[in-house]
C-alpha cells in the first residue's frame, strides 16, 4: 500500500511539474488591441493552413523593426488574430479562430530568436508547437526577413 501511494504521489508531482512547465512556456497574451493594426488580409485558398482572415498588430518596437526593413529589436511583439471566413463570403469576418504571438527573444535559439505562442479565440494557451507549427515555415519562407512574413506595407 505504501508503495502504491508513493507511486501515485510521484505521478502527481510529475504531472504538476509538466503542467507548470507548459504554463511557463506560454506567456500571457498581451493587451495588443491598442497597437498598430494592419489592413485586413484574406487567404481564400482552402488548402492553405492560413485559410481565413487575418489582422496583424505590432507594438511600437515591432513597428520600428518593420520600418528598418524587418530588422526587429529585442522585445518586439507581433500578434496575429485569425478569423474564419463566414460561409463562402470572404468579405465577412466569421468567428475568431485563434491568436498567435511572436516576441523577439534572443534566448529562443531553436526558433530563430523568436518566441512563438498560440492561443484559443478566448485567449487561453493552445499548446501550439512553436517549432513544428510555426518556425519550420517561417524558417523556410522568410529567414531573410527576420522570420516575419508581414512588412511595413501591411500597416499603411
Amino acid at each position: 500500500m505504501k508503495r502504491l501511494t508513493l507511486i501515485n504521489t510521484g505521478l502527481f508531482v510529475l504531472f504538476f511539474v509538466c503542467c507548470a512547465a507548459a504554463a511557463i512556456s506560454t506567456p500571457p497574451l498581451p493587451k495588443y488591441q491598442s497597437w498598430k493594426k494592419s489592413a485586413r488580409k484574406v487567404v481564400a485558398d482552402k488548402k492553405s493552413l492560413f485559410y481565413g482572415i487575418h489582422y496583424i498588430y505590432a507594438d511600437p518596437k515591432a513597428i520600428k523593426g518593420y520600418q528598418a526593413g524587418n530588422k526587429f529589436p529585442e522585445g518586439s511583439r507581433i500578434v496575429v488574430e485569425h478569423f474564419n471566413i463566414k460561409g463562402d463570403n470572404s468579405a465577412v469576418d466569421g468567428p475568431k479562430n485563434m491568436v498567435v504571438l511572436m516576441k523577439k527573444d534572443k534566448s529562443q535559439k531553436n526558433t530563430g530568436g523568436w518566441l512563438y505562442a498560440g492561443y484559443t479565440a478566448d485567449g487561453k494557451p493552445s499548446r501550439l508547437d512553436p517549432v513544428k507549427n510555426c518556425f519550420e515555415c517561417h524558417q523556410k519562407e522568410v529567414a531573410g526577413r527576420d522570420y516575419v512574413f508581414s512588412g511595413i506595407a501591411d500597416f499603411k
